[in-house]
């Protein structure tokens, strides 16, 4: 029976070859859509899963709250940081036997590098402890990773750094020119870390070298610049070693013990489900990952209504075949196997296309996403299961219902042609209808929001100028730093060049907190750590920002390098001033400064608009703590412009190559992940409204051939093609016009679920449902309209000469 229900299916399924095109067609889109979307979700999943020992693996989130008095309850997640002070690591190991091993690396930096005639700054250094490849599970290339980082003056270098200079040749043993002062000598090189790494650097300095430069810092729990890590012993309850913590913090570090938290998170957490701030690396969006898992079960369930829908309109006619053989003996469990085999055809064929489309389709989304998907992760336990019983579930899901509608007919019935399709088959059809375009203008609403949000976050008032604004990184470098002023005028002397200012940092970079105590409105010395910018006095003005209180930095003021603070509206109310010029002529200290506060900036977006505007100091500093050089430009000739600013560069820095990059273009590389989302989010939709209109095409041509007679009597009595053309799309606009109120709250309420997670948003607009609802009925009378115009355009003769 086996053999004789694949025959019968593959004679159905050619014999009405459209019908089946439009159901494998619908199946294979919706098939590839999910097994993309189920592929960045793994991956997004499975972020530092590669290390040996990831289940004991936490690393330290540091709170401070000083000034607060002490919060009872506790800091908020959102108010803790990864980033941290440097004794903290020897501390944990000291007092805590369940802790193996710890490791401790810096935030990153840049490096001029150079090694022979080859000069280039690489990104992403940082210095380790030597204990980082026995808690990691990198791996190395060449060297030895128990002893690469030990020494002073060693640098491990990631694969494709080492490339650059040394090609595919073993470089241990060779030397590197660092920043024109420092010399490192190469002890290993890694593999470039996985993508599935929270963490990614390009390189890494033994710790030993920090120590000899700065070996203060290891003392002092008041500075912030290190990230810890450490590993337990196996089967350590890590709430035991949270309960430990506030005693050990009372020990190490007792003048702060009311005010600074520490809380271990682990390894497995870092990437999707930390709120902590100043993380180490990419942190990824677990809503994201909830919005693509859903369009892509949306996608594969409105492929699977489509073949439930037309399985079941076109019952009529497999009723007579139904008929006969439970007249001939067939009982009701063989039909329904007969009618599964043939869902499962359709399955398993859409499966095969699907896996096909979706490989294709890999280098594509792949470039969209930022993610690489590779075709041999279809082969891992995570996906390949899913493959294999994909064409099963698919054709139980899509097969069992028409299967149970077809095997319910009564062969007395059928055979005297009494048989009429019921009522609640017809209303089941449309319900499904209705399921189908609910989800697509949901989809389609949800579309026009992430847009709208995603245009609003670039065009957003910064507070600041970052228009035609060019940066050159110096690196700090010192020869430049000695006669930075008298850079300043000579490239200020380009008649295209508008204004130039020097600063340790620019917005849109990462810039360090800066403990401070200042007097508050209750006459104390009150404590925060605020972020702090290094800037010179041509800085504000330059980049436009407005003052609210007070002047900004002068020379006519020289006291005010040493003296003289700025701040923004922030900092003043942290500090307890709700009225920025109260705060004029109060007393602070900041990292050995002692001074009054001169000035109060308005707040300005100096980082994205994902976060709020914090506390700011602006502090004018000197020449040797200054990185950066900002020349705001003309738009006309930029390219000459540029070519003119090198040579006189070269001139001036023949050391220091000429870096540079535009202020809008690099502050808007913030906004890179939510444009990938915004295109993914718009390709799946429409993808899942194409195929909700493969559907509906079907049901209209079908609809249209049951009433291929009534359309030509209506002909014949006078009927017009528009009152043909309207009798046939009226009801399918009435399901899509049910669909828009069943999906305008729905819609209205995820998407202001999903605004929430911006501090900057949009207030959505009534517009955006209605303009979904018009496209819907637009792609539905348009889809629908097609297969009525050609009925209503048919001759009548045709389809009444056999009555």
């Amino acid at each position: 029976m086996l053999k004789n229900y694949f025959k019968i299916a593959w004679r159905n399924l050619t014999r009405k070859k459209g019908y089946t095109a439009i159901n494998i067609t619908g199946l294979t889109v919706g098939v590839a859509c999910c097994i993309l979307i189920a592929l960045y979700v793994k991956g997004e999943l499975s972020y530092d899963n590669f290390h040996t020992n990831n289940k004991e693996i936490y690393r330290v989130a540091h709170a401070y709250q000083s000034g607060s008095g002490g919060k009872k309850a506790g800091p908020a997640p959102e108010e803790y940081q990864i980033w941290g002070n440097a004794p903290i690591g020897a501390a944990l190991l000291e007092e805590f036997p369940e802790i193996k091993k710890v490791v401790q690396f810096t935030s990153p930096s840049q490096w001029l590098l150079q090694y022979g005639d080859k000069r280039l700054r690489i990104e992403n250094i940082t210095f380790a402890d030597s204990t980082m490849f026995d808690v990691f599970s990198w791996k190395m290339v060449w060297g030895n990773p128990a002893t690469a980082l030990k020494a002073p003056y060693s640098i491990v270098l990631s694969r494709s750094t080492a490339r650059k200079f040394f090609g595919n040749e073993n470089p241990v043993g060779k030397s590197f020119k660092a920043d024109n002062v420092h010399t490192f000598n190469v002890t290993g090189v890694m593999e470039d870390m996985p993508q599935q790494s929270h963490i990614d650097y390009n390189g890494f300095i033994s710790m030993s070298t920090f120590v000899i430069y700065r070996p203060e810092i290891f003392k002092e729990w008041g500075y912030i610049d290190f990230y810890t890590y450490f590993q337990t012993e196996k089967g350590v309850d890590i709430a035991s070693l949270q309960a430990k913590v506030p005693g050990f913090i009372a020990r190490r570090n007792p003048q702060d013990k009311e005010n600074y938290h520490i809380q271990f998170e682990p390894l497995k957490d870092a990437y999707l489900h930390s709120r902590a701030a100043r993380q180490p690396g990419v942190t990824g969006s677990l809503t994201n990952v909830y919005i693509f898992s859903v369009i892509g079960l949306f996608t594969l369930l409105i492929a699977c209504i489509n073949f439930m829908n037309l399985s079941t309109a076109r019952s009529l006619e497999r009723a007579k075949e139904v008929g006969v053989r439970k007249a001939v003996g067939a009982n009701r469990l063989g039909l329904v196997y007969q009618f599964l085999t043939e869902s499962m055809m359709i399955s398993f064929a859409a499966v095969v296309l699907g896996v096909v489309l979706a490989v294709l389709l890999m280098p594509v989304v792949s470039d969209t996403f930022g993610k690489i998907l590779d075709y041999r992760y279809l082969l891992t336990w995570g996906i390949l299961p899913l493959l294999i019983l994909m064409p099963v579930i698919l054709g139980l899901l899509a097969g069992s219902y028409p299967a149970w509608v077809l095997t319910h007919f009564r062969p007395m019935e059928v055979l005297r042609g009494k048989f009429r399709s019921s009522g609640k088959g017809v209303m089941l059809r449309k319900g499904l209808v209705v399921v189908q375009f609910s989800l697509s203008i949901a989809l389609i609403a949800g579309t026009a929001v992430v847009y709208s949000q995603l245009d609003h976050l670039q065009s957003h008032d910064l507070g600041f100028n970052e228009e035609q604004m060019l940066v050159i990184d110096y690196g700090g470098d010192s020869i430049i730093s000695s006669k930075i002023e008298a850079i300043k005028a000579m490239l200020s002397a380009n008649p295209d060049v508008l204004a130039a200012s020097a600063s340790r940092s620019v917005p849109g970079d990462f810039i360090p907190n800066a403990y401070t105590t200042l007097v508050a409105p209750t006459g104390e010395m009150k404590g925060a750590g605020p972020l702090l910018y290094e800037i010179d006095a041509d800085f504000i003005p330059m980049y436009n920002i407005k003052m609210v209180a007070g002047r900004a930095y002068s020379r006519d003021f020289p006291s005010d390098l040493e003296q003289g603070m700025v701040l923004n509206e922030a900092a003043a109310r942290d500090f307890g001033y709700a009225h920025p010029a109260d705060i004029i002529g109060k007393r602070f200290e900041q990292w050995g400064r002692k001074g009054t506060v001169i000035g109060v900036v308005k707040d300005f977006n100096y980082e994205s608009l994902h976060k709020k505007i914090g506390p700011l100091t602006l502090r004018m500093a000197p020449a040797e703590s200054l990185n950066k050089i900002s020349l705001r430009i003309k738009g006309d000739h930029i390219n000459r412009t540029i070519a003119e600013l090198e040579r006189t560069w070269n001139q001036l820095a023949p050391q220091r190559p000429f870096l540079y990059t535009f202020m809008d273009q690099s502050f808007n590389l913030q906004y890179r992940e939510d444009g990938r989302f915004g295109k993914m989010f718009g390709a799946f939709s429409i993808l899942t409204i194409l195929i909700a209109c493969l559907g509906l095409f079907g049901l209209a041509t079908y609809a249209t051939e049951q009433r291929e007679k009534e359309i030509g009597i209506r002909k014949v009595l006078g009927g017009s093609v528009g009152s043909i053309v309207r009798l046939l799309s009226s009801d399918f606009v009435k399901l899509v016009l049910i669909a828009i109120l069943i999906a305008t709250p729905v819609s209205w309420w995820v998407m202001n679920r999903w605004l929430e997670g911006f501090p900057y948003h949009i207030n959505i607009q009534w517009w955006i449902f209605a303009l979904a609802g018009i496209l819907a009925i637009s792609v539905a009378l348009l889809t629908v309209s097609s297969q009525a115009i050609k009925a209503a355009l048919a001759d009548p003769v045709k389809s009444l000469k056999a009555e």
